[in-house]
């Protein structure tokens, strides 16, 4: 046995390459929800979503985009109101994600960090986006920048996301889209694609595989812990009772 005073043991598991092969291939269409952060009619972070879900759907994926219109504060509400209820029955359906943010004051848009707040790490037992893919853009008014992706990546990692390494940043997006809002051809629409290329890639090779992905010897450890005080307060119970 090791040197490790501290572990218990019972809950320690070795990673094993066995545990990656898949039983059952799942050969549904990859399902991915995209969010954008701005209400703007002429929005050009909803443009840039609306064409990675024209390659997404190329690429063989479901796709779902949620509107964030009418969408209320965090906490401004219960969380049984219909939009939050949409938002978040859309995170669970999904895979693996999309957040594409427009960049406000150096940093992502108060309508996307709203989208995120509402989607919680726990519902009962159910973790919302632990173990999905996601995909990170942001698009700016002016030069070039990565702060808005930056944080967006930081809040893939607290929501528990497996963030892939590609991202999109387009600099002064209002020269990039044609009045139709469709992309014109550059060098960022090619990073477009290979960002939504990427996506796929990694939600097929993890999806059937993020249950193993995502077990965490803490989790299992306060998992035996509370089970083994339920055991033990009903073992008491029936002392009492018997007495």
């Amino acid at each position: 046995m090791s040197d490790l005073p501290n572990i218990d043991y019972d809950q320690l598991r070795m990673p094993d390459l066995q545990w990656l092969e898949v039983g059952q291939v799942s050969t549904h269409r990859p399902r991915i929800l995209l969010l954008y952060g701005s209400l703007r009619q002429r929005s050009y972070s909803r443009f840039l979503t609306l064409e990675a879900e024209r390659l997404l759907q190329h690429f063989g994926a479901e796709t779902r985009v949620f509107d964030p219109h009418g969408l209320p504060l965090p906490d401004a509400t219960a969380s049984d109101h219909p939009k939050v209820q949409e938002l978040r029955e859309m995170s669970q359906w999904s895979e693996g994600q999309v957040w594409c943010s427009p960049e406000r004051h150096g940093s992502m848009s108060a309508v996307m960090k709203a989208q995120i707040d509402w989607i919680p790490l726990a519902v009962g037992s159910i973790r919302p986006t632990q173990g999905r893919t996601l995909a990170v853009m942001q698009v700016s008014g002016g030069s070039q920048s990565f702060n808005a992706v930056n944080q967006l990546r930081v809040l893939g990692r607290w929501m528990r996301m497996i963030t892939i390494p590609n991202q999109s940043s387009v600099a002064k997006a209002f020269q990039e889209f044609d009045e139709e809002g469709r992309m014109k051809p550059s060098s960022y629409y090619d990073r477009v694609v290979d960002v939504m290329e990427e996506l796929m890639k990694f939600t097929l090779l993890t999806r059937d595989r993020s249950a193993y992905l995502t077990d965490r010897y803490s989790e299992r450890k306060e998992t035996a812990q509370k089970e083994a005080k339920r055991l033990a307060a009903l073992a008491m119970s029936h002392e009492v009772e018997g007495t």
